[in-house]
């Protein structure tokens, strides 16, 4: 597919096609029961109404203020279970994982609930025909699997969370202004290809270091060569920095650290008004606001948290989850002794931990609970059930107790 395609145009098209759909199937009441029992639990809900703390001979828990599931992925996973209402019959694909959370994931595998195979790092959409059923999932889907989807007769339910959108919406203004978008995200990450495909000139930078390179660049520091050869596999086909940087945008992956987002906005800004001065600094640089709101309550959260004194903090959440991940960094960064376990499975047997240390592989870490009185922070990323929550709460006082 050509690199100028209309995006606009296309989304148009699709979203007036009677084979797409991104509002549901009004059968909210038909599926609530069955999300409830899957993912609700009456214990978090206690725990909300009483201060986000929990008292167990000598556990304290304390929850984080804003944990969990967020409105994004709730109305995602309940879009896929009224898909599988629905069309009780048809072959339903998802391109990818729904969220970010195994246990979700698996609940869909068991309403069968097939996904996209994937080799070498390829979807491989040879299997799906025309008529068949395809969930997008919260973060989205490139331009090229929509169209080749809708090209292949396929009906299309759209459970991309609005604020990506959002993010989407940006880099075409970006496009259509001959801006390049500088995309804070991770370059393979489902959600930053989605933008990636949206947007005209992009380059994408993983972290404030990656985005001072660039802007040292656009002062005049560095070589092209070396340049090129970092950042060739996080920009545009064709990508020319000596052209490209000297109009920039910036937007993000709706999920990484907000803080971050907004230093890498700030120092894009400073170098623009380096190179270019104050009067013309508006036509090189444009502010931007794409963070999303879930994202930031919890990040939020997570900084009141480990203001307070605990022992040890648990983070849960999927390994690939990119927020929950930046909630884990924000716990290491404070110093706390801090675990990012995907399961309640990873706690036990015995007193031991499987957990994912950042930029780490997994590593088994026992004993888990130290001695005598203990203060557990406790928080989830927005794709992590309530009950899992619980899960991992009640096994947090059984070794305690133990």
């Amino acid at each position: 597919m050509p690199t100028a395609v209309d995006t606009r145009a296309f989304k148009r098209s699709l979203h007036h096609s009677d084979r797409y759909n991104r509002r549901g199937f009004g059968l909210g009441e038909e599926v609530a029961g069955s999300l409830e029992q899957a993912y609700q639990s009456n214990l978090i809900a206690s725990l909300r109404e009483n201060g986000h703390q929990l008292q167990h001979g000598r556990l304290s828990v304390k929850l984080a203020e804003a944990f969990g599931f967020c409105w994004g992925v709730e109305r995602a996973v309940a879009m896929a279970y009224e898909t599988r209402r629905h069309y009780p019959t048809e072959r339903i694909w998802i391109t990818n994982e729904i969220i970010h959370n195994p246990s979700v994931n698996d609940h869909l595998r068991e309403m069968n609930v097939l996904f996209i195979p994937v080799e070498g790092g390829v979807k491989d959409f040879s299997q799906v025909a025309s008529g068949d059923v395809v969930i997008l999932p919260a973060f989205g889907a490139t331009v090229q699997e929509m169209q080749l989807l809708n090209e292949r007769g396929c009906h299309i339910v759209d459970t991309t969370c609005p604020w990506v959108s959002k993010v989407w919406n940006t880099v075409e203004k970006h496009k259509k202004h001959t801006i390049t978008s500088i995309i804070h995200g991770k370059v393979k990450h489902e959600e930053t290809l989605a933008t990636s495909s949206f947007a005209g000139t992009y380059l994408v930078v993983l972290d404030l270091a990656e985005a001072q390179l660039v802007c040292d660049y656009i002062l005049g520091k560095g070589e092209r060569e070396a340049f090129m050869a970092r950042f060739a596999k996080a920009c545009s086909p064709g990508f020319d920095p000596d052209r490209d940087l000297m109009r920039v945008g910036v937007a993000n992956q709706t999920t990484m650290l907000k803080s971050e987002t907004e230093e890498i906005g700030r120092l894009f800004e400073r170098t623009m008004l380096q190179r270019f001065g104050p009067t013309e600094l508006n036509d090189h640089f444009v502010a931007f606001n794409t963070i999303c709101d879930a994202t930031q309550e919890r990040q939020d959260a997570m900084f009141a948290l480990v203001d307070e004194p605990l022992d040890l903090m648990v983070v849960i959440g999927g390994y690939n989850s990119s927020n929950t991940t930046h909630l884990q960094e924000i716990a290491v960064s404070r110093g706390i002794r801090s675990f990012h376990i995907d399961t309640p499975e990873r706690i036990g047997p015995g007193n031991r931990i499987e957990h994912k240390p950042l930029d780490g592989e997994l590593e088994v870490v026992e004993p888990f609970l130290n001695e005598g009185p203990l203060r557990v922070g406790i928080t989830s990323g927005a794709s992590t059930p309530d009950r899992v929550v619980e899960d991992v709460i009640s096994r947090l006082i059984d070794l305690a107790d133990g």
